[in-house]
């Protein structure tokens, strides 16, 4: 058979796996079929294995054919490989080449499933070097299918969708190809059969269940097995999760209870690839011993960048301008935008987006002043950022670039009110939380023109549906919207593969690590003794920040613990990072355990001393009494005041298992702390009690405890009652109406 000019290889893959091969002839007027050589559906999913074994053939005649897999396509079920031969004249016999065919389909089937993921790239190879590769993998598909890594240059501008995941050690190639229809039994089988020969035993193993970048893929295979597969069902994840010593997962996929269960205790990581751990069930993974860790540093500056874009596309009208001039009009009078030089932006959130946000601002020429309650003053100096009160933020902005936490104190904080409070003409952006804007509020001020414009990063709901506020906000002719886009840039998400990497990596070693959003699992008998303390140190923390004034946040805190037990007897660093997790949580996102504790306080700007005094007690109880103490605040509740007038202190104590608030300020009370707490300072005189309880019952509130302390009879008593519901901002404010009540708090637990 001859086969003149150009030889044209079209290999079909079919939705079933099955392979057809036809040889076409070109000729100058056109295609034309030359039906001489037909070769029988096998199940081999990759046509291009067959047309390596024709390039075989063609070797033996000596060929310096050029191979060039010009076009693939990647349909749900069917991809087209058009392979060109530079070749004037090739003799062969369709006998003998059926012949090739059918004696190496055996050696060659496994081969034929890691090859597959060369499929939607697009590549150029010489003949000789595949043909040296193609035997290579025979040799090693007859010795324990074992393969050699092939060598293919990969063009770097392929389209990086187009590409199925790889992940590769040893040379070994494991790939979950999706398409409509069921994979082939025998393609499970052979990936399987491939990963556990290429694993070292003396190494941990993970999965990774999303893509990663390969910068990540690297430095876990340093130190570990790694497998990736992706698309996996939450049934084919339980299934496999006990194989596997650490999971590195996106957004897609979720990591519920059923999945650590699955694990039978084998998984010890979880890592989130990102800053979001809503897919992961931390409950579940901490009760089962697992450390969940994530990467919240990798996509700042993209986050950032992505705010200054927003920032001068929505000052510049780019985006409706663009759509005019794509509709045929030149609108220059329309579109005329504003300057932000000399302009006031206010940076609401002045952590790591945010400072980064305020520094790029500078760079602009725009003024910048920031409101942030734990905000580091010596970090806004540095950039030369000014530090202002929460309305005044809003009183002075020509531009609102919002990056706070969504907290149930931040959820909604940009409402009418707030509109109102705003410059007319004040524009917004927002790449934090949707969740932070009321959106029916922010139409409105829209459309009356207290916001010019808006761009909106984030949303209420994701993604904007008909009919709800968010996809309102979409349409609406003065908003920008992008579709969740901060930390979308290649960078970011290499980034974020190196750090998560580097987490993982370092757990499996055994090393604490920084990012880690849970605690490790902390042995029975001391979680027994030290339950109730924890609980009282976090309920301390949480009670004492809320009484901090104004907005120059916590910088310096000492607890001291009170105990009859010697200094190397008691472990406070559970006690101390509960203490963090109730100054810092209430006004952050960020989730406070025994490993990042520290960290985070440091991220923060908050010290935190430690002091000991011995109790008489016996050292069968562990804690007499702890106390914590703001220092260098301004009191909301001028009774809690300490030692010093620009102090806040709070005590308490565990009875009967139970946590107790013991102390505030100088004067002493007994309310346990099961429930809400209001504190307030009255003149001691009779009826009181009478009257704040007939205010409560009206507002239906239950009082659980109740507790009156004074330090002297006819002077001011401090009294602490525990409520088992929410109190209203109007009973609030009867309570504060009462002649005789001087100050009052109402704290959330």
């Amino acid at each position: 058979m001859i086969f003149d000019s150009r030889l044209i290889l079209y290999g079909l893959l079919l939705s079933n796996g099955a392979c057809q091969l036809h040889i076409k002839n070109y000729c100058p007027l056109g295609w034309e079929r030359r039906p001489s050589l037909f070769i029988s559906p096998v199940q081999c999913p990759l046509a291009l294995l067959v047309s390596l074994q024709f390039l075989e053939a063609l070797e033996e005649s000596q060929s310096e054919a050029i191979v060039s897999v010009i076009e693939v396509g990647v349909p749900a079920c069917c991809g087209v490989f058009l392979v060109m031969l530079d070749k004037n004249e090739t003799q062969g016999d369709s006998t003998e080449l059926h012949e090739l065919y059918c004696d190496s389909v055996k050696d060659f089937t496994s081969a034929a499933y890691s090859m597959a993921t060369i499929a939607g790239l697009t590549m150029a190879v010489n003949v000789k070097e595949m043909l040296q590769s193609v035997t290579g993998l025979r040799q090693q598909a007859q010795c324990n299918n074992q393969l050699l890594a092939s060598r293919v240059s990969l063009h770097k501008n392929s389209l990086e969708t187009r590409r199925q995941p790889v992940c590769s050690r040893r040379h070994s190639v494991v790939m979950n190809v999706t398409t409509t229809h069921s994979s082939s039994p025998a393609v499970t089988q052979t990936l399987s059969e491939q990963s556990n020969q290429s694993r070292n035993p003396d190494l941990a193993t993970v999965l990774v269940s999303e893509k990663l970048g390969d910068g990540g893929l690297d430095i876990l295979r340093k130190v570990s097995n790694v497998d990736c597969i992706y698309n996996l069902t939450n049934e084919e994840l339980c299934a496999k999760i006990s194989d596997y010593d650490a999971l590195i997962v996106r957004s897609a996929t979720k990591v519920t209870r059923k999945v650590f269960e699955a694990s039978k205790g084998k998984l010890k990581v979880v890592g989130r690839a990102g800053v979001g751990i809503d897919n992961v069930d931390l409950e579940a993974a901490t009760e089962l011993g697992c450390l969940v860790v994530n990467a919240p540093t990798a996509n700042t500056v993209a986050a950032a960048e992505h705010g200054i874009a927003l920032l001068t596309a929505m000052a510049r009208n780019v985006a409706p301008s663009d759509s005019s001039m794509k509709s045929g009009k030149w609108e220059r009078n329309k579109y005329v935008g504003v300057s932000l030089v000399d302009k006031t932006l206010a940076v609401m959130g002045f952590g790591k987006v945010g400072s980064e946000v305020a520094r790029k601002a500078k760079g602009l020429g725009m003024h910048v002043i920031s409101h942030d309650p734990y905000a580091s003053a010596d970090r806004a100096r540095a950039i030369g950022v000014e530090l202002v009160s929460f309305d005044d933020a809003l009183a002075r902005a020509d531009f609102i670039s919002l990056h706070m936490p969504l907290t149930p104190t931040t959820k909604k904080v940009f409402n009418d009110d707030t509109f109102r409070k705003c410059k007319k003409g004040v524009r917004l952006v927002n790449v934090a939380r949707g969740a932070v804007i009321d959106e029916e509020a922010l139409l409105r001020a829209l459309d009356s023109g207290i916001v010019a414009q808006a761009a909106l990063d984030v949303f209420a709901v994701e993604p904007p549906k008909g009919g709800d506020s968010s996809f309102a906000l979409v349409q609406h002719k003065n908003v920008i919207a992008t579709p969740h886009l901060g930390a979308s840039t290649v960078e970011a998400q290499e980034g974020v593969a190196l750090e998560i990497a580097e987490a993982v990596a370092g757990a499996l070693a055994g090393d604490l690590a920084a990012t880690a959003v849970n605690a490790p699992m902390v042995p029975a008998e001391v979680i027994a003794e030290l339950t109730p303390y924890v609980v009282l140190a976090e309920k301390l923390g949480r009670l004492t920040v809320q009484l901090v004034s104004g907005s120059a946040g916590v910088k310096q805190v000492k607890v001291v613990y009170k105990s009859s037990r010697d200094d190397g007897d008691l472990d406070t660093r559970l006690l101390r990072a509960r203490i963090s997790k109730g100054l810092i949580e209430p006004v952050s996102d960020a989730i406070i355990n025994l490993v990042n504790a520290d960290y985070v306080a440091k991220q923060r700007g908050l010290k935190i001393s430690e002091e000991r005094e011995p109790a008489d007690g016996e050292s069968g109880v562990p804690l007499e009494s702890v106390s914590v103490t703001i220092q260098d605040v301004e009191s909301k509740f001028a009774s809690a005041r300490g030692d010093h007038s620009r102090s806040i202190t709070l005590e308490g104590k565990v009875k009967d298992g139970v946590p107790h608030l013991s102390k505030v300020g100088n004067f002493s009370v007994d309310v346990s702390l099961d429930g809400n707490v209001i504190l307030y300072r009255q003149v001691d005189q009779p009826g009181m009690i009478g009257k704040v309880g007939s205010i409560l019952g009206e507002d239906n509130v239950n009082i659980s405890f109740m507790s009156v302390g004074r330090t002297l009879r006819g002077q001011a008593a401090i009294v602490a009652i525990g409520t088992d519901e929410d109190v209203s901002d109007a009973t609030i404010q009867k309570l504060k109406e009462l002649p005789a009540i001087e100050e009052l708090v109402f704290l959330r637990l």
